[in-house]
């Protein structure tokens, strides 16, 4: 096999849409999200019913060459470094003036098509999530349905307080730049791994689904 190729699946895919994993010196297998750690590492497709998979399978033993233990948890670990890498994104994209909060801030963005995604707390009242919905869909339509603004459900309030302290949001956009865009991208990654996919305008007001 590859070095990109899904232990479970037996499937290659790009790094985005792989998580590697290593041995650590006690032999434990852990994520490496940024693939920087030494040694022979393998890949699962970023899905947690795939690491749940590996997991199950004593795939990574096989696969590391070596008698390692994958926690039962490693799903778990995996979520929690994901949503913390989204949100060190999400701080570095604040001070870049590329995330802003506020519902009148977004849907502003959102109506002058600078939006690249928004974002919305899982306890977000109905009502404010609605009207950014609607200027998702005016937006849609109005460029004939080639814009497309993503919406995501990721956190909640104590999880907003525990990874943005003082700058937790009940509604917030990414805008353009590269730090946005990274955003963007580590969302993606962690909806995908929940098994979920962002909230597209045409699909009318985002729920939470977690």
């Amino acid at each position: 096999m590859n070095d990109r190729t899904c232990i479970v699946t037996r499937e290659g895919g790009s790094a985005d849409d792989l998580i590697r994993f290593v041995a650590s010196p006690d032999g434990r297998v852990v994520p490496d999200l940024k693939r920087q750690l030494p040694g022979r590492g393998c890949w699962v497709k970023a899905e947690r019913a795939l690491v749940e998979k590996a997991v199950a399978r004593k795939l990574f033993s096989r696969a590391l060459k070596a008698d390692v233990i994958a926690e039962p948890a490693l799903a778990d670990d995996v979520e929690r470094l994901l949503k913390a890498q989204l949100a060190g994104m999400m701080n570095l994209a604040r001070k870049a003036g590329q995330l802003v909060s506020g519902a009148a801030k977004v849907e502003n963005a959102v109506r002058a098509l600078e939006a690249l995604a928004v974002f919305h707390s899982t306890d977000a009242a109905p009502d404010g999530v609605r009207k950014i919905d609607q200027a998702r869909k005016a937006m849609h339509f109005a460029t004939d349905g080639e814009t497309e603004i993503p919406a995501f459900h990721l956190f909640d309030g104590v999880e907003m307080d525990q990874l943005f302290g003082t700058y937790a949001f009940i509604h917030a956009v990414a805008l353009a730049g590269q730090a946005g865009e990274g955003v963007v991208k580590r969302a993606i990654m962690l909806e995908k791994y929940r098994g979920n996919d962002p909230v597209r305008a045409r699909d009318g007001a985002g729920q939470s689904r977690q």
